[in-house]
């Protein structure tokens, strides 16, 4: 059993590379098919295949890599969101399961040909795994990050996806955008001087896309308060946000005038998104 990464050398089969007592194993299988660019497939069929001097030094390299903390995802460059594989690098959050939620809800509720803006996309995940999932839809999705824009329209691209991506501070290049049928977003809502930031994968990721710096809900109000501008009446706002969040998020929904207003829970049964339907104003009969 391999105990340091001074064991991996030449000569190891890839039966051997998979008994250790370093890392996770499916953690271990990720960074020896990266290694070694194989499939899972192969580390069985190939399972006495020793490993060359070349070899042996890359893969070991990676393993120190999560050894010292670093992500698998932001290690192999890539991580599967909705069934479909994104490109991650450290100037975007690694998309998690959880935000699936917000994809699976957001389709449901999605018009045919409907507009769908995705506010803060990161990685694309969110706007990518709608577009890919319905061809019908006009997707646009805005983040304050150039080099994050630049990673969300290579995932675009790959999953053949035709998105609109705007550098924007939240609403501000929005003006004369026509309204939408849906917005969505996953904004940071992590308050500022949790441990939790100090802690795992979360040590690599962009700050600012986890953290809003303050008490992690200014940027889910400042999508509430600004989203009725920018959404056509009688449509659906739809936020992710902290497991400790979802009362706070619903009472600013209804204090701006959302109806339908409810949370949802994550597979874990954490209340993960909670959104609500802008209001339709009554009408004012004519005076007689």
């Amino acid at each position: 059993m391999i105990r340091s990464t001074d064991e991996i050398c030449a000569g190891l089969t890839l039966a051997a590379a998979q008994v250790q007592a370093l890392l996770d194993p499916l953690d271990n299988r990720i960074l020896l098919c990266h290694a070694l660019d194989v499939s899972r497939v192969s580390l069985i069929t190939q399972s006495e295949r020793a490993l060359n001097a070349d070899e042996a030094a890359c893969y070991s390299a990676l393993v120190q890599r999560r050894l010292n903390g670093e992500p698998v995802a932001y290690i192999v460059g890539q991580r599967e969101f909705f069934g479909l594989p994104f490109e991650v690098s450290s100037a975007v959050l690694i998309p998690r399961p959880d935000t699936e939620l917000l994809v699976e809800l957001a389709l449901e509720r999605l018009p045919p040909q409907g507009r769908v803006l995705d506010m803060g996309t990161g990685s694309g995940a969110i706007a990518v795994a709608i577009a890919h999932s319905r061809k019908d839809a006009a997707v646009t999705a805005l983040d304050v990050s150039e080099q994050a824009l630049e990673v969300a329209s290579r995932n675009a691209a790959h999953n053949h996806c035709h998105i609109n991506f705007l550098r924007s501070d939240w609403f501000a290049a929005l003006a004369h955008q026509p309204r939408y049928d849906l917005i969505v977003s996953n904004p940071p809502y992590i308050a500022s001087g949790d441990r939790h930031l100090g802690e795992g994968d979360l040590r690599f990721e962009p700050s600012g896309a986890l953290t809003d710096f303050a008490d992690g809900l200014s940027a889910l109000r400042t999508i509430i308060a600004g989203a009725a501008s920018h959404l056509h009446e009688g449509c659906w706002l739809l936020l992710e946000h902290g497991y400790d969040q979802a009362a706070a998020v619903r009472a600013c929904l209804a204090q701006h005038g959302y109806t339908e207003v409810q949370s949802w829970q994550d597979l874990a049964g954490i209340e993960r998104v909670s959104g609500g339907r802008l209001a339709i104003p009554a009408t004012t009969a004519p005076s007689p």
